[in-house]
């Protein structure tokens, strides 16, 4: 029997869901042919748990690490870790997010694993002077850094700390479209579940509840031409610690009879035709999927003018505004309210044709496959 080329998929913590469309992770274990791979999808903390949700990897281990495991000198992860891998003798390692990248850079000092591949996430992941330090004295050739957009790929090269044209490339970012698009429920089914009326007009946000998003500015622009639009409302879906501050903030502008915060929805893509405008005002990102899926659902899209969601807005025909800058986002959200039906409906249909022939998860998986392949080739 052919020998199988082992992949380790490191993850920070168990995210797994019934939809994987917009799970990249899950998207990487699909991009390996079964007869020629066997992947295994590891986790730092967390496991299926009463979801049952499993990887499609062949193998999944559960590392089951607590908070305090993974601060200090981590040194129970790291033992743990190195004897996992040294167990399985695997090929290459993709780490997701420095939290698995850092252990990694350690470890392979020792392990000599052919080909480590780091994802890097989010614009800022590499700005803290320590792990700079941390990739500039252990990086090494079997390192390899992928960045899920050529603006993130510009800031890691840009830092000069061993992130360069050789070692660093750019996979952006994609989702499963069709069978996304097949998931999503209708505007009248969505809201029915969502609890929201079917009357009205929907500006829609979907995203955690952190202060990057940007959310704030969402919420100001909105109670600035609420009174201009009284059959218009405002719903945000995602969690997180900013849940208190917008809610003041939302009573503050006497606006909490029209902003509704629906908190975490699981696969809360499916929710998005709920919308008749998408919006995402986030200060910083490293791609956007959440963009991507507001297209996928045919909505025009308002978003912010940063680097790494800019050619997706171009692209798509939407509406870009400066970050922080609610009264722009007023302004824009403005424009789109006062088109007709069938205006409103062609901006959005230009939305889905960009992200239909600009971010297949074919060409996302084929991406991996090939740099895999060529670096074991080598």
């Amino acid at each position: 029997m052919k020998k199988l080329i082992k992949i380790l998929q490191l993850q920070p913590f168990y995210n797994v869901k019934s939809d994987d469309t917009s799970d990249l992770a899950e998207q990487i274990v699909n991009a390996f042919p079964k007869d020629k791979y066997e992947v295994t999808s590891a986790y730092l903390s967390g496991n299926p748990g009463a979801t049952g949700y499993k990887s499609s990897a062949a193998k999944s281990h559960y590392f089951n690490f607590k908070q305090k495991d993974l601060k200090g000198l981590r040194i129970k992860p790291l033992y743990e870790i190195y004897k996992h891998c040294k167990e399985n003798n695997y090929d290459a390692v993709i780490c997701n997010r420095f939290k698995t990248v850092s252990p990694m850079l350690q470890l392979n000092k020792l392990l000599k694993i052919p080909l480590c591949i780091g994802i890097s996430h989010i614009m800022d992941e590499y700005a803290r002077n320590y792990r700079r330090l941390q990739v500039r004295l252990l990086a090494d050739s079997r390192w390899h850094m992928v960045a899920v957009s050529g603006a993130v790929k510009e800031v890691l090269i840009s830092y000069r700390c061993g992130f360069n044209s050789h070692n660093t490339s750019a996979i952006t970012n994609a989702i499963d479209t069709q069978k996304l698009i097949g998931l999503m429920l209708t505007k009248q089914e969505a809201r029915s579940r969502l609890g929201l009326p079917l009357d009205l007009k929907i500006i829609g946000a979907i995203g955690r509840l952190v202060g990057v998003k940007g959310h704030e500015y969402l919420i100001q622009a909105f109670a600035a031409i609420e009174n201009d639009y009284p059959d218009a409302i405002l719903v945000i879906i995602g969690e997180g610690g900013e849940r208190n501050r917008l809610t003041r903030l939302i009573n503050d502008l006497n606006i909490s009879h029209k902003v509704y915060l629906l908190g975490s929805k699981e696969n809360a893509a499916h929710y998005i035709k709920a919308f008749d405008i998408f919006t995402m005002p986030s200060i910083q990102e490293g791609l956007g999927l959440a963009l991507l899926e507001g297209m996928c659902g045919s909505l025009p899209v308002i978003a912010s003018d940063i680097p790494a969601m800019r050619p997706l807005i171009n692209g798509a025909g939407g509406a870009a505004v400066t970050p922080k800058d609610a009264h722009a986002l007023a302004e824009a959200i403005r424009d789109y309210l006062d088109l007709n039906e069938s205006e409103l409906a062609l901006k959005g249909s230009n939305c889905l044709d960009y992200v239909l022939h600009n971010h297949t998860i074919t060409q996302y998986r084929q991406d991996f496959l090939s740099l895999i392949e060529r670096h074991i080739r080598e």
